[in-house]
């Protein structure tokens, strides 16, 4: 294992998430990571529920480690992203939700295999770890997804569109991302396994919400433009 001090970039994307924001901040700031620093990089994409609020106050208490941007109208979230790539200074880079779906506190774990020299990209996959029983068509969503992406792409994924991806940032930095909305995820993944990245796939914990709660994503507006991209790239790019 690699002695190098390592520095773990974290990107949210936030939308409308008053009613989470500053938890997810303080479970981020919180995980334990054993001589690797972090650093927030909050995207805030357009909030109209007085998000931006809270995220003002935040950033006028200059926490150390933390840059928050603003968006000034809603892009989506693969928008947020790319802003949120411009602003990161660590060796590591890993997607976080603002809502709390996902546990910081397995960080760790999702950074071991790259640690250790045998991954440049590892998925938290939330079909090997515990997880809330959820929404159904999301998960028959997820799954045919994950198989399309295994059929066109020759691999073994079980989870594509899990947030929790974490990159070596000079993987992350040479690929091109286009996707404004979800179709980020189909999209990343198509050009990682193109280029021959090294991916591995760790358990992770899954509190999956509803829409009552918040859930933004829907099974069928989302579910065809994830699909085109997974098609589209595997013969461009």
């Amino acid at each position: 294992m690699s002695t190098t001090p390592h520095r773990l970039s974290v990107i949210i994307p936030v939308y409308n998430e008053r009613g989470t924001i500053e938890e997810i901040v303080r479970r981020v700031l919180a995980a334990p990571l054993d001589g690797v620093e972090k650093e927030v990089i909050l995207v805030d994409d357009g909030s109209t529920d007085g998000t931006r609020d809270i995220l003002r106050q935040m950033q006028a208490k200059q926490a150390a480690a933390m840059h928050i941007v603003f968006h000034e109208f809603n892009q989506g979230k693969g928008a947020a992203i790319r802003t949120g790539l411009h602003h990161i200074s660590g060796d590591l880079v890993v997607i976080q939700d603002a809502d709390l779906e996902y546990d910081p506190r397995e960080y760790g774990v999702l950074i071991q295999p790259i640690l250790e020299g045998k991954a440049d990209v590892v998925y938290g996959s939330r079909f090997l770890g515990s997880h809330r029983v959820f929404n159904f068509l999301h998960m028959l969503g997820n799954k045919f997804l994950t198989l399309i992406t295994n059929l066109l792409y020759n691999t073994i994924l079980t989870d594509m569109e899990t947030c929790y991806k974490v990159f070596r940032s000079a993987v992350f930095k040479d690929i091109k991302i286009r996707a404004n909305r979800f179709d980020f995820e189909p999209e990343i993944t198509a050009k990682i396994l193109k280029r021959g990245y090294r991916v591995f796939e760790v358990p992770i914990s899954y509190n999956g919400r509803d829409a009552d709660e918040g859930k933004k994503i829907s099974a069928w507006r989302d579910g065809l433009p994830a699909l085109w991209a997974l098609i589209k790239y595997r013969f461009i790019e």
